[in-house]
């Protein structure tokens, strides 16, 4: 019992710094963050429950069942770290190449425009779940913490999926904490400072996307 106690812990501990670098709760949180500062608050609390749930689903599938799809299509995750990564130098390039918020460019609700709830609906689980909230680094993360245990006894497996599924639970929690607070860390930043704000989040956003194409194509080649 007390090996399964400490197997568990460990990789509880080891789950958790292993995905808060590549989940990014923090930095994610003011990127996502245009996307959502047009909502009210009740809508930008069901959105980031909604990214939340997404993520949580996402990571349980690539725990259980991720490396048996990417296989059953071909795929590597050099590819999805260079599409995810090209994706997501689209949407940093879109943001620093618009002259106003993306959503200050729309017609206001009522003039037969859709608002900007329904707008970003679309978006929620792609691309602001995946790749910027969980992308290719996340998957390949519980890749590897999946495979620490996939040859032991049952018990062991159990207790230490256990403990992976919990430190998915401990970032989606901080998700959700992170992404529903931005707006009152942006509130103290006033308008100039929220300006500025998006414009380095989405010069971010392309940096953080030609890093991850740029690292998939170093696996590649």
């Amino acid at each position: 019992m007390a090996e399964h106690f400490q197997s568990f812990v460990q990789l509880l501990f080891f789950g958790i710094i292993a995905l808060f670098p590549v989940v990014n709760p923090i930095g994610s949180a003011f990127i996502v963050n245009p996307y959502l500062s047009q909502l009210s608050e009740t809508e930008k609390k069901a959105a980031v429950k909604k990214i939340t749930m997404y993520a949580f689903l996402l990571c349980i599938v690539s725990l259980f069942a991720g490396h048996w799809i990417l296989e059953l299509f071909g795929i590597s995750i050099p590819v999805i770290q260079l599409a995810g990564g090209i994706m997501i130098c689209k949407m940093g390039w879109d943001s620093l190449t618009e002259n106003k918020d993306e959503y200050a460019a729309h017609p206001q609700e009522g003039k037969g425009e859709p608002g900007p709830e329904t707008r970003i609906s679309d978006k929620l689980f792609y691309p602001l779940t995946f790749p910027v909230t969980t992308g290719a680094g996340t998957i390949s993360v519980l890749f590897t913490l999946s495979a620490h245990s996939a040859d032991a006894h049952w018990s062991y497996y159990l207790i230490n999926t256990l403990a992976i599924v919990l430190a998915i639970l401990v970032m989606c929690i901080l998700i959700f904490i992170f992404y529903s607070n931005t707006r009152r860390m942006m509130q103290r930043l006033g308008d100039n400072g929220k300006k500025v704000l998006n414009r380095i989040s989405a010069f971010l956003i392309f940096c953080v996307g030609l890093q991850i194409a740029v690292t998939g194509l170093k696996a590649l080649f």
